[in-house]
């Protein structure tokens, strides 16, 4: 009995903790957001919270924290919350490249090191006179290296949310760990397309810009869902229920992946980068490289399709064909 009180004040935690760094985060983005429009009335992003509120006060009441089997609410909460915020800023950015040639750049540890000196105080110093020095440090950073920082914390705290967060009901360890493999792939290529694809951008290209974080949008939900590694298992009930079984409740799991690859993925990433090397004129080693590898994902995944029909027809038609003879 204690032991059962113990399990759930630690999934409670778990729950609560991990709900308070995704607010954290887009509270981040959000201060960001204000101090680089120079405009209060962007507090307003902070209501877009409160669907993360909600679905946390709900979950620990009705769920006692644990999360769901295909779906993870808070996951996909937590996207609602910042993406806006980095639309903003990214579109800002755009507009504003040449503003602040006096920024910070982050780019080796010796800027890191010298930014910290710069913004220490000597002596005593009260909370006010730290959280000014804070700020200081912080808006002192070059804007592209603050959206960089974002997009790569955004990308880190999914992974671990999703692994701090209760398992959902039916979801074994195993199936976790797949999954969260599979979260640090997809989380490598978005941030690689997100910063190479927008750094290819020349000029005034709004347009393309749109473009860009529409797909990374799109591309963002595979988090929230967890189709690719979750089986459906039903209960095989004799040989009646084998026959009925579709491609699709057969395979679930590889159909996700593929369908995942093509429409999510790889499909829209492949779409951008010809669009961006045939359209804007943009041409160099890398771009062609991950052109030419999001190409062989594409194919490589019709063909799997393509081989899982013609392997099902057999096996379908097998208990039809013992039947008969």
């Amino acid at each position: 009995m204690q032991q059962t009180r113990v399990e759930d004040l630690f999934k409670f935690t778990r729950a609560v903790f991990t709900r308070a760094l995704f607010i954290l985060v887009s509270l981040t983005g959000v201060w960001r957001v204000t101090w680089v429009k120079k405009d209060l009335t962007y507090w307003f992003l902070t209501f877009l919270f409160l669907p993360l509120v909600v679905e946390m006060i709900i979950t620990l009441r009705r769920r006692k924290g644990k999360d769901y089997r295909w779906f993870s609410p808070p996951i996909f909460l937590f996207l609602i919350s910042i993406i806006p915020s980095i639309w903003i800023l990214e579109l800002h950015h755009q507009d504003d490249k040449d503003s602040d040639p006096l920024c910070k750049r982050l780019d080796s540890l010796e800027n890191v090191h010298r930014l910290i000196i710069q913004n220490e105080t000597i002596g005593n110093q009260t909370a006010q006179d730290y959280l000014r020095n804070l700020q200081q440090m912080l808006t002192s950073v070059c804007s592209n290296d603050w959206i960089l920082a974002l997009h790569q914390i955004l990308l880190i705290l999914l992974i671990l949310g999703k692994w701090l967060l209760p398992l959902g009901g039916g979801v074994t360890r195993d199936e976790l760990s797949q999954l969260l493999l599979i979260f640090v792939g997809t989380a490598a290529d978005i941030l690689e397309f997100t910063s190479e694809t927008l750094l290819d951008i020349k000029g005034n290209s709004t347009q393309l810009v749109y473009i860009i974080l529409a797909v990374w949008t799109w591309s963002m939900l595979q988090f929230p869902l967890h189709l690719s590694v979750v089986n459906s298992k039903p209960d095989s009930e004799g040989d009646e229920m084998v026959k009925q079984e579709s491609l699709l409740t057969k395979r679930s799991t590889d159909m996700w992946n593929i369908m995942e690859a093509l429409f999510i993925q790889d499909g829209p990433f492949l779409v951008v980068r010809l669009l961006v090397i045939i359209y804007y004129k943009v041409f160099h080693q890398m771009l062609v490289f991950f052109t030419i590898k999001n190409f062989l994902v594409v194919v490589l995944n019709l063909y799997r399709l393509v081989v899982l029909c013609q392997d099902f027809r057999p096996s379908s038609s097998q208990p039809e064909t013992d039947g008969s003879i």
